[in-house]
């Protein structure tokens, strides 16, 4: 079994070496995001489909500071480490980068991806990134969501027993 942790990009340095190695290769870089905290079917249904308009999917993590500030007190569930591992061990997924920041703006211009995806919860003009995407000619994509699956009804679910 390959080891898949060497998915999982820690440092800038390894970080500036994969895109590199990408640039070099001439792959079509496909980026997400997101907090990923408890993952289920539409999680990777949608990471599935992202994957399949590039030739490496990269997936931004949302630290556990960044969950906190965004979901509440209470999330996340699963540390970022454990998330990140979660991730790095799909086939699908190329790479996967933990992120502080609010949004993962200042991620999107140090990676410069071919293709930005998030949910069709979104639409494409009001996703982070959108104006740096379409300027430098890469495209912007929304997935529709598997209905009835979100990690916060998973935790309702599990909370009412």
């Amino acid at each position: 079994m390959e080891d898949f942790t060497r998915k999982i990009i820690t440092t800038p340095e390894k970080l500036n070496s994969l895109l590199e190695k990408w640039s070099d290769q001439h792959d079509k870089i496909v980026f997400t995001n997101g907090c990923f905290d408890i993952v289920h079917k539409g999680h990777i249904d949608y990471l599935h489909k992202a994957s399949l308009l590039g030739t490496k999917l990269m997936v931004g993590v949302n630290s556990d500071a960044s969950v906190q500030a965004i979901k509440g007190p209470n999330r996340p569930v699963q540390d970022e480490s454990s998330r990140m591992f979660v991730l790095a061990s799909l086939e699908f997924v190329n790479a996967v980068v933990l992120f502080n920041d609010a949004t993962p703006l200042n991620l999107i211009k140090k990676v410069r991806p071919d293709v930005l995806v998030k949910g069709a919860d979104y639409k494409p003009e009001e996703i982070v990134g959108y104006h740096e995407v379409t300027s430098w000619g890469g495209e912007i994509h929304t997935i529709e969501f598997l209905e009835g699956y979100s990690t916060s009804k998973i935790i309702r679910k599990i909370l009412e027993g």
